[in-house]
């Protein structure tokens, strides 16, 4: 396996998701959202944003995971995790992967916070893109802990 760059420093946050067609994945991920591949094999990583999407197949019980068996989503519409991409202009991000063939559930959304809308890739995992309407641009709830609010200002 080709060495993947470790992160500049502390840690690297990555997604690994299970596909029935890693191939085809992979082109979603790149060509539809915009991704780089770092790798393609076992598993196939492509980098996005700020993140590295895991891609591999799925499969049964191994020494380190001895129950845990991996499979696609048996039913898109029940899930219990999505990854969340925050833009910075979510009419843009829509019109560019809906260009590139992303089927989104429904055009964005306005709600109290934020504008949003979700996809699915090609396995059905669920991904929200979301945009602040926050006219600052970088809205917080205020239950966040202070030292977090801190950060931000």
């Amino acid at each position: 396996m080709a060495e993947l760059p470790p992160p500049p420093e502390g840690i690297l946050l990555g997604y690994f998701i299970v596909s029935d067609d890693v191939e085809r994945s992979q082109r979603f991920y790149t060509e539809v959202l915009g991704g780089r591949l770092l790798f393609s094999g076992t598993p196939t990583v492509v980098a996005l944003a700020n993140t590295w999407i895991v891609i591999n197949t799925g499969g049964g019980p191994t020494d380190d995971k001895p129950t845990v068996t991996l499979e696609t989503p048996p039913d898109p519409d029940r899930i219990s995790s999505f990854l969340n991409f925050r833009v910075k202009d979510i009419e843009a991000v829509y019109a560019e992967w809906s260009a590139r063939g992303a089927q989104f559930l429904t055009p964005p959304k306005r709600h109290q916070y934020e504008t949003r809308c979700y996809v699915r890739d090609p396995d059905g995992y669920l991904i929200e893109v979301g945009q602040t309407t926050d006219p600052q641009g970088d809205w917080s709830p205020t239950q966040w802990q202070p030292s977090l609010q801190a950060r931000r200002r």
